[in-house]
């Protein structure tokens, strides 16, 4: 491998060799196998990556002359995302309307059993083909089971497993009872087995949850007729001769008995939101670990003010999971039934409100809009049931207002997307301490913390002044330092200034910037920076003091470096940290630290009536100070009257917007690295090109160019200075919107610029699919040219014949190359008919 990569110091200049890859000494790859020399000897760093190695998604067609590659993009139908379709609805004579039923998914189709119809209920199999979009019944052999609604059933192999359920006749009011039964239906034969199991049963239950995993069906709470349950039972499917049930010993947060929920497996953990807890109805989402049975309350009190919310508590909902993320649609929540469609970021624990796609239709094409003009999205409903195939969601029946039942079928595409992974790159980029130019002093200990400046100077203007006067007085130092070995003085020769600390470099030959801060310890300091890179800091562990302590001194930080967006988090990490055990400890730091928010929750928590005697007995509170003692005294004698506050809350900027900021201009004083377009220069941040490219990562660790300059390149493309900009933008805070012409630019540049996933190549395949229009087109064209994308200059050519009278009066077509122009004309002659040829000869 040492002989794949010669580099001339002189010139800067770096070779590859056909066949072989370039890495770093720490075994990093640099470049692929490449076609000729990519580095020039003019000294400017080529991003020209015309590879034989191409990504999955990206197709290179070499049946042209070895000297072309272009680009094939596989364009196909294409889902909008987002998008609410109203199928057929089932048909009377196929089934009856209902709601407490089943549904799950089995290949191309969707198979609904048991519920109730209003007056009885039920126990028949109903099929709806995906594809078709048919419904009928499903064939069937052998001893269903009994008619029953608030079932489970899921799949597992080629088989349907009921289980349990409420069963009778409930038009007489007779023989009504749970059931704790199992069932099995074979999807090839339609054959009903009932499985009888020997040894301990689960109580009978209805309303309960249910999923499959690690080739067992696991049962969780319920109902069983005279209580709610949240006892779990799980047993093996893969052999029915041997098969027992077993009760799970749970650990954790285990949520309170409750019916009537979903549950759903996500990230290999199994997900249970909100439900019927007796007359309590939470919104509370808990996770279950499967291999150490343990359960964890997911807190949703560190959300920031402003951000959204979970969904209102409910009951009667149904829950699905798809990649990363769980869709909670319908239910009953405080005397409503919304149809929001909510969805959790399980990677991130965020919730948000999917906004439905505008082109929502029904089966026929037509809108689904109200009067109003708004997406007429499936109306409120409880008891309905869902299911995934594919990329999309089902949802059938449900109870409707005035307790009518529906078997309407509604499809939900979902976004495919990969996740933005900007916060992770950036909190990687500080725990890996690359690149770091910025090293804070802190204390009267003197710790040290590495930064970037970069990255710091867009989030913080308090840290950004701090570093702008330590970088003026280190510009002095330099310059007396070399103003005194110009004439001779003692010290000639040392190298650098000598009050830079030796090995105390930035990357590249610019010492390290030091900045002093008094104010801040190395610990507290060390969690404001990974809010800085991240948007985020560590929850506190539940109930320890000295976790709680800390973000309190984050929190004094926040307040003196106005950082309202961390203040916030701190105070919702405090509040909903503080218990029994810690609420004295915490009340006298915030009265030592004069934070006067905190201590007025402490006093508040204190004087509860179910808190104040616990509290009072501690030997905590026999060590508290005498004044506090006294606060505590004289609130429960007399409360203070509650200020109730119309003033919006300051939740501050985020990572997103502030590195938009700095993009648009705000960081200009602190650019480090400069990219030229064509010749154009455009500076940007060494620092956020290397956490977002692992490309440039590679570059700036092993050859970087001493101008500091980088050509930019695409394979053998130049981008656009449009594009160029678009990509910029995804680099430094993830934005994927931009015109259709700069996604055929950037289709390849996730696999040659190395990001973290696809996320940018996937919306510039869906904006091109579905925005190409005649007003856009001719840029279209000429970017397919371009980048050698034929077959999408095939498709514009093709709407440019079809759609050619308005096209004639689009003003860029004067401003065409000869090329393409020809190429139009020869497009349109091809799509003339031999009839129309004739007769315009007979008319000339």
């Amino acid at each position: 491998m040492t002989n794949s990569v010669s580099a001339n110091s002189s010139s800067n200049c770096i070779s590859i060799i056909p066949g072989w890859v370039a890495f770093d000494l720490e075994g990093t790859v640099l470049l692929w196998t490449a076609k000729k020399r990519l580095v020039g000897c003019d000294g400017h760093v080529t991003m020209s990556c015309k590879s034989t190695k191409v990504a999955p998604s990206v197709d290179f067609d070499h049946s042209c002359s070895d000297s072309v590659e272009y680009l094939t993009l596989n364009f196909g139908p294409f889902e909008t995302v987002h998008r609410w379709r109203r199928l057929p609805p089932c048909d009377e004579f196929v089934g009856a309307r209902r709601s407490k039923h089943t549904v799950v998914a089995y290949r191309d189709a969707i198979y609904v059993f048991g519920g109730d119809n209003g007056k009885n209920m039920l126990n028949d199999l109903l099929r709806f083909d995906v594809k078709d979009c048919s419904w009928c019944r499903a064939f069937t052999t052998g001893t269903p089971p009994a008619p029953r609604y608030h079932h489970s059933a899921v799949v597992y192999g080629s088989s349907m497993f009921v289980f349990g359920g409420y069963t009778g006749d409930i038009y007489s009011n007779s023989n009504l009872k749970n059931k704790n039964d199992l069932f099995e239906y074979k999807f090839a034969t339609g054959q009903w087995t009932e499985w009888k199991v020997e040894g301990s049963l689960p109580v009978a239950r209805s309303a309960h949850g249910a999923t499959v995993y690690s080739d067992k069906l696991w049962i969780f709470a319920g109902y069983d007729g005279n209580a709610r349950l949240n006892d779990m039972w799980t047993i093996s499917l893969q052999d029915r001769e041997h098969a027992c049930w077993e009760e799970i010993e749970q650990s954790g947060e285990i949520p309170p008995s409750c019916c009537n929920f979903p549950v759903a497996v996500c990230r290999d953990k199994m997900f249970v939101f909100s439900g019927q807890s007796g007359a309590k109805i939470t919104n509370n989402l808990f996770q279950f670990e499967f291999k150490g049975h343990m359960w964890t309350r997911i807190p949703t009190e560190h959300l920031l003010r402003g951000s959204p919310p979970p969904p209102q508590r409910r009951y009667g909902h149904t829950m699905v999971a798809f990649d990363r993320h769980l869709y909670v649609f319908g239910g009953a929540a405080d005397n409503t039934l919304p149809n929001e469609l909510h969805s959790y970021d399980v990677d991130s624990q965020t919730w948000e409100v999917i906004q439905p796609s505008l082109d929502s239709e029904d089966p026929l094409g037509n809108e689904m809009t109200s009067s109003q003009g708004s997406i007429l999205m499936p109306s409120g409903r409880l008891f309905h049931a869902a299911a995934v195939i594919q990329d999309a969601m089902y949802i059938f029946g449900g109870t409707v207002d005035n307790n009518v039942r529906s078997g309407e079928m509604y499809r939900f595409q979902f976004s495919c997307y990969p996740k933005c992974t900007l916060h992770e790159d950036y909190g990687k980029l500080f725990e890996n301490r690359q690149f770091c130019d910025v090293e804070f002093i802190l204390g009267e200990r003197e710790e040290r913390v590495l930064g970037h400046i970069a990255i710091v100077t867009a989030r913080c203007q308090w840290l950004r002044k701090k570093i702008l006067q330590a970088r003026d007085r280190q510009r002095q130092r330099i310059k007396q330092q070399e103003n005194s070995e110009e004439g001779g003085e003692e010290g000639a020769g040392a190298g650098g200034p000598r009050d830079i600390p030796g090995g105390t470099r930035a990357s590249g030959n610019q010492p390290m910037l030091e900045v002093h801060i008094r104010e801040a310890e190395a610990q507290p300091f060390e969690v404001l920076m990974q809010f800085l890179y991240t948007d985020k800091i560590q929850y506190p562990r539940r109930g320890h003091v000295q976790d709680v302590l800390l973000i309190m001194d984050v929190y004094k930080l926040a307040l003196s470096f106005k950082l309202s967006r961390l203040e916030q988090l701190c105070v919702q990490y405090i509040e909903a940290s503080v218990d029994l055990q810690n609420v004295l400890s915490v009340c006298e730091q915030a009265n030592k630290l004069q934070l006067d928010q905190l201590k007025e929750h402490c006093l508040n928590f204190v004087v509860k009536e179910t808190h104040f005697n616990q509290v009072i007995m501690t030997k905590e509170f026999e060590h508290l100070s005498t004044p506090l003692i006294v606060e505590i005294v004289r609130r429960k004698q007399q409360p203070p009257p509650r200020v109730y506050s119309d003033q919006p809350v300051d939740i501050g900027t985020s990572l997103v917007q502030d590195m938009k900021a700095y993009l648009e201009g705000g960081g200009l004083d602190f650019c480090d690295i400069v990219l030229l377009l064509d010749g154009h220069p455009r500076p940007a941040h060494k620092a956020i090109l290397a956490a977002r490219s692992s490309y440039f990562e590679a570059m700036f660790r092993s050859f970087m160019p001493e101008d500091g300059q980088v050509n930019i390149s695409i394979g053998e493309m130049v981008p656009s200075k449009q594009a160029f900009e678009s990509m910029l933008r995804y680099i430094y805070y993830g934005d994927v919107n931009m015109p259709p012409e700069d996604s055929l630019y950037l289709f390849a540049a996730p696999y040659y610029y190395g990001f973290s996933n696809n996320r940018l190549q996937a919306y510039c395949k869906q904006n091109l699919e579905m925005n190409v229009t005649v007003e856009n087109v001719l840029q279209i064209l000429e970017a397919a040219d371009k980048t050698q994308a034929w077959d999408m200059k095939k498709h514009c050519l093709h709407i440019i014949v079809h759609q050619f009278i308005k096209v004639s009066k689009l003003p860029n077509l004067r401003s065409l190359s000869q090329l393409l122009l020809l190429d139009i004309i020869e497009s349109l002659a091809s799509h003339i008919s031999d009839k129309q040829c004739a007769e315009m000869g007979s008319d000339i």
